[in-house]
């Protein structure tokens, strides 16, 4: 609920980003120093070289070139674990056993099972890490110094949730479907990653058990033989390697629920609640915000006067869908709508396009707004919070043009 001191501390900060220009509040902050120094270009198995983050647990960014299709090519797609270790699953032995309170008794599928007794759905969604651009903090916070590339989107085909759940008897008592994931710490007093959704995220069609990514089987640093796809909300409740699912009666109450992966109360603008894990002062991160990348001009490129320019990016949201995309070449000053790509579905990156006619020499900075089918667009001024979460501050790209 909106509150009256909500509303004065907004017409504040209004106020004084009308003061300080548009300019000045799109002043991207960098990465840390050390993560400039520690970042190199670096090859996983079955992936192409990709920013490596971290090694222990494998935290692999993907290159801005790599979003120059709609569809993130597998072998460049982020990856994100929380745990170092890492099993190699054997298709043919995995299982996906069923149970919990709100089930009637335990159920296993194998793998051939999911492809023979149910149908067959696929999606096309993105999966973007929660810190996505943690890294442009200012003031820097703790965690993995996220870019801009921990997202990707995919053609995702696998399995309803809400049918393994039908056949699993799961009773009206259920309040949270829960999962737990296949990687593994050394110590066994660190938590295992475990999540839970609310059962209504669980039955929407679009939640998935998938085990195909754009027409090929899950590699194996993306969660093969099988993982979570929740489109719409961020990449934690996404598990890979899923082998349990747990049908509970009252909320979990786990670190990676209770603890990690939340949010300020009232802090975001957030449409998919989750109030059995809400608390008076946080709740859990759920959707993605709407958000926007410029691929094309590339920060630092040099642009020859009196030729076209073609401005490409992607947008996305959380499932609302993208309305519009508007460059603007003035510092806000005024904009332009961009031309939008083919839609691959509400839960799916949006290419877009604008050709500039013919720049005047110069430095020259793009910025890119983009707004969904709810009328809410991209932040100005970063929201900022203790984990990083949320950053879908406008892209901002400045070229030289000679």
């Amino acid at each position: 609920m909106t509150t009256r001191r909500g509303l004065l501390k907004n017409a504040l900060a209004g106020a004084f980003a009308m003061a300080t220009g548009l300019a000045g509040r799109l002043a991207h902050a960098a990465l840390p120093d050390g993560s400039l120094r520690s970042q190199v270009l670096e090859s996983l198995s079955g992936k192409k070289p990709m920013w490596k983050r971290s090694f222990r647990p494998p935290n692999y960014e993907t290159p801005l070139e790599a979003f120059g299709d709609v569809l993130t090519p597998n072998d460049q797609f982020f990856v994100r674990w929380h745990l170092p270790l890492i099993p190699e699953v054997d298709a043919q032995a995995w299982r996906l056993t069923v149970s919990g309170a709100g089930a009637d008794g335990e159920h296993s599928f194998t793998l051939d099972d999911l492809k023979r007794d149910f149908e067959a759905v696929e999606v096309v969604a993105v999966c973007q890490c929660a810190g996505n651009r943690r890294g442009y903090s200012d003031p820097h916070v703790p965690g993995v110094q996220w870019g801009s590339g921990a997202v990707g989107n995919a053609r995702w085909r696998g399995v309803r949730l809400k049918d393994i759940l039908a056949r699993a008897g799961m009773r009206k008592e259920t309040l949270e479907v829960g999962f737990a994931a296949g990687d593994r710490a050394p110590l066994d007093a660190t938590p295992p990653f475990v999540k839970s959704i609310p059962t209504w995220k669980a039955i929407e069609d679009t939640t998935i058990i998938a085990y195909e990514m754009n027409g090929a089987p899950l590699p194996h640093w993306n969660g093969q033989p099988a993982r979570v796809v929740v489109p719409g909300w961020v990449a934690t409740y996404w598990l890979k390697q899923v082998t349990h699912v747990e049908l509970l009666t009252a909320p979990a109450k786990t670190f990676w629920m209770s603890t990690a992966y939340r949010i300020p109360k009232g802090r975001f603008p957030v449409d998919d609640r989750f109030p059995t894990q809400s608390s008076d002062a946080s709740t859990p991160i759920t959707e993605i915000l709407v958000n926007s990348i410029v691929t094309s001009p590339v920060a630092g490129a040099t642009h020859r006067a009196g030729s076209p320019l073609a401005v490409r990016g992607i947008a996305w949201d959380g499932g609302a869908g993208i309305r519009r995309v508007d460059v603007s070449l003035d510092d806000g000053h005024s904009w332009t709508a961009a031309a939008l790509g083919d839609e691959l579905g509400r839960f799916s990156f949006r290419s877009f396009e604008l050709i500039v006619p013919a720049p005047v020499p110069g430095s020259l900075r793009i910025l890119a707004r983009a707004i969904n089918t709810r009328g809410v667009a991209q932040t100005e001024v970063l929201n900022f919070n203790p984990a990083g979460y949320h950053n879908n501050v406008m892209d901002v790209v400045t070229v030289t043009v000679v």
